[in-house]
């Protein structure tokens, strides 16, 4: 794939915001390629590998779980970008951005809407094969973060964390450090497994340390002295069937065999049972305008800070 350079890019391409590489990030060191690092950042283990990023920048536009949340993220932003925000564009961050897809759907989706796009992460190497692979709309700014000390303050209009905070093990902090990243009456946008009842071995693989209900996002919000406006559950109607596939799998005991097993998890299904899956898990978005889901496989969260 070719280096996003702006030049024979689609349109929603080579159209998308930029920052000026002249501007200052306090706390941070810009690098020859653009990258910004945190001062004294020391890279925690774990986290996305260029692998990995590969496998996820094969699937996430394609796969009928990413295809579900996507569609249910852009109602859910676009209704906050018209009633909140009133329609003035807005700098946005994806802190744990993987390989960049969400940036991606909304450059495209919604376009002109935003004067700064950037995606964070903790992995360097991640951000890297993000960048070399040509997977960011032309402008997009890159970060290496640490959500324990992310060090902006007031900085952004909109930030996302999406399936993220259940890989931290203070999220109290995180959450904390998020707020302080927020410009007053910024908004902060929060997806996460949900509820303990549901843990499986799965959680355990993925590095997961806990779910979350609707509970945990309003004392987290107390907590981080953020107002939390939207707390729902989705991925309800597929959610048995997933939780159940999930309980009776055979826990993989080795390394090989937990590598091997969450990729399996990232493939895409066949496309007759993809398509299918995908129609079912998008059918909740304009369902969940009306219901209020009891419960499902992950949680929204979407705070104010004041």
């Amino acid at each position: 794939m070719a280096r996003s350079t702006g030049a024979g890019l689609p349109r929603w391409l080579a159209k998308s915001p930029r920052m000026s590489h002249a501007e200052l990030e306090p706390g941070y060191t810009r690098e020859s390629s653009g990258l910004f690092v945190r001062n004294g950042l020391s890279e925690p283990p774990g986290g996305f590998d260029a692998r990995t990023i590969r496998v996820l920048a094969n699937m996430q536009e394609r796969h009928f779980w990413y295809r579900g949340r996507t569609k249910l993220l852009l109602d859910v932003v676009s209704r906050l970008l018209d009633t909140h925000f009133k329609g003035r564009s807005v700098e946005v961050i994806d802190f744990g951005a993987g390989a960049g897809g969400f940036i991606r759907s909304l450059t495209r989706e919604l376009p002109g809407r935003f004067s700064t796009l950037a995606i964070a992460d903790a992995s360097r190497a991640a951000i890297e094969e993000v960048h070399t692979l040509g997977l960011l709309p032309d402008g997009v700014t890159r970060f290496q973060v640490d959500l324990l000390d992310l060090g902006f303050d007031s900085r952004w209009d909109l930030v996302f964390a999406l399936d993220v905070l259940e890989h931290v093990p203070d999220d109290d902090s995180a959450f904390c450090q998020i707020a302080a990243a927020l410009r007053p009456g910024g908004l902060f946008v929060m997806t996460a497994p949900a509820l303990n009842s549901l843990w499986t071995s799965n959680d355990q693989m993925a590095g997961h340390f806990r779910r979350y209900a609707r509970k945990d996002l309003a004392r987290r919000a107390s907590t981080a002295h953020l107002e939390l406006l939207d707390a729902r559950y989705f991925m309800f109607i597929l959610a048995p069937a997933l939780w159940l596939s999930r309980k009776l799998a055979r826990a993989p005991k080795s390394d090989v065999e937990i590598r091997a097993h969450l990729e399996r998890t990232h493939r895409v299904p066949p496309a007759p049972l993809n398509s299918a899956l995908a129609w079912l898990f998008e059918l909740e978005t304009p369902l969940g305008r009306r219901l209020e889901f009891p419960w499902g496989t992950s949680v929204l969260g979407v705070f104010r800070k004041p």
